[in-house]
């Protein structure tokens, strides 16, 4: 069974077929559409065992853009299937869920009804994802379609922790509240680790560190999540690449009352100025402020400091709220790859019992494995994500039945 992941944003697609035979899955192929609505959109393709491929050509909308996939796919030199009949199904990443998607969907005419009234909670990302939809109707009309959503991990959580101290009106009336985001990727890890270390995913407290360009950490607690760092939106929560995570709403109104800042002013400020590129005033890349870190920059070690403390103080406030912990797991691109960064955090939690091992941490890259002593009283992890094996597999599922 070929699956086809697709991964729409406002002007780029990431997507891959993969082969979900059996138990056992395989990559066929991968690659990015870049530039979608401007001149010179770009093709990268990347297909197992052969050389990539790259075609620089216009792609005005999202549905040329997956027709430039579709061919590439089937290509009779770069391709990787002879026939689009062989993709059996269409898996969807799509932001924001609501209240409507606790899970995984077969695609219909009520689904992308509920997707389209989430384009207010999420104007950057489900109006692409629907444009997604909407093209591959077009392209292979016959072929079923999953949508896999960021935020249905999160809805099991309690209203303690996703309710705002704000009017209770505004949860009724617009829907505000904390819907968290990456739980495609806390949940796969969290079973992935449990899968490993021969733990009750069901039975355990887990929080999991989701660490990249975009970071939120997740408190798992008897296989549901429980709290999450991400709120209404993806800025809430741990200082991140361009996002300044949270921070007192009264810096934002003085703020803006002080640069005559609009509310894209504001947006901007909060998104794309800050977080630990605002800090250092270098880069948001985390290798960059390394360097520069080791080369004395105090902005950089300051950046640097605050990134890690944030992480601290929510891994310890979430072992709090769950009254213990038995795992913490490290991933995304920082998170598996940074190792700088797990020592500093993890031998900071020292207090609850984790006992880091610096040497089985060292040279770690991209690779699941645990990093605390056998005695330790917590275990701590780097776990690889997998998002788009998680919506194939949600997919695969789906359309079985």
């Amino acid at each position: 069974m070929n699956v086809l992941v697709l991964n729409c944003g406002s002007s780029s697609i990431k997507y891959q077929l993969l082969n979900m035979a059996g138990e056992e899955h395989q990559l066929v192929a991968k690659g990015l559409i870049e530039r979608i609505g401007l001149n010179d959109g770009i093709l990268t393709h990347k297909p197992s065992g052969k050389d990539s491929f790259e075609k620089v050509d216009d792609i005005p909308d999202h549905t040329v853009g997956i027709n430039l996939i579709l061919d590439a796919i089937t290509d009779p030199n770069h391709g990787v299937i002879k026939s689009l009949s062989e993709i059996s199904a269409v898996g969807h990443r799509v932001a924001h869920g609501g209240e409507f998607f606790s899970k995984s969907v077969l695609v219909t005419e009520e689904v992308k009804a509920g997707i389209e009234k989430c384009i207010e909670l999420a104007p950057l990302h489900n109006p692409a994802n629907l444009k997604g939809i909407l093209s591959m109707e077009k392209l292979l009309p016959t072929v079923p379609q999953v949508a896999v959503f960021d935020t249905s991990f999160h809805q099991t959580m309690p209203q303690k922790a996703y309710l705002y101290a704000i009017p209770y009106h505004f949860y009724t009336d617009y829907k505000i509240r904390r819907y968290g985001f990456h739980g495609t990727s806390h949940k796969f890890v969290a079973e992935k680790a449990c899968a490993l270390e021969g733990m009750d995913f069901n039975n355990s407290k887990i929080i999991t560190c989701h660490l990249g360009n975009g970071a939120s950490i997740t408190a798992i607690k008897d296989g549901k999540s429980f709290e999450t760092s991400m709120g209404f939106t993806p800025v809430d929560g741990l200082i991140m690449g361009t996002r300044c995570g949270s921070v007192d709403p009264g810096v934002l109104l003085y703020i803006a009352d002080k640069q005559n800042l609009n509310l894209k002013g504001v947006n901007d400020l909060i998104n794309k100025e800050s977080g630990v590129a605002g800090i250092s005033g270098i880069s948001s890349d985390m290798r960059d402020l390394e360097n520069a870190a080791a080369e004395g920059n105090e902005r950089a070690i300051l950046a640097l400091d605050m990134y890690y403390h944030r992480v601290i103080k929510f891994v310890g406030a979430y072992a709090a709220a769950m009254n213990g912990v038995d795992m913490i797991i490290f991933t995304g691109g920082i998170g598996e790859n940074d190792t700088i960064l797990r020592e500093k955090v993890s031998t900071g939690l020292s207090f609850m019992g984790v006992d880091f091992d610096s040497a089985a941490n060292k040279g770690v890259r991209g690779k699941d494995k645990v990093l605390t002593t056998p005695t330790s009283k917590v275990k701590v992890m780097t776990i690889t994500t997998d998002e788009e094996l998680v919506i194939a597999r949600d997919t695969k599922a789906i359309i079985s039945k």
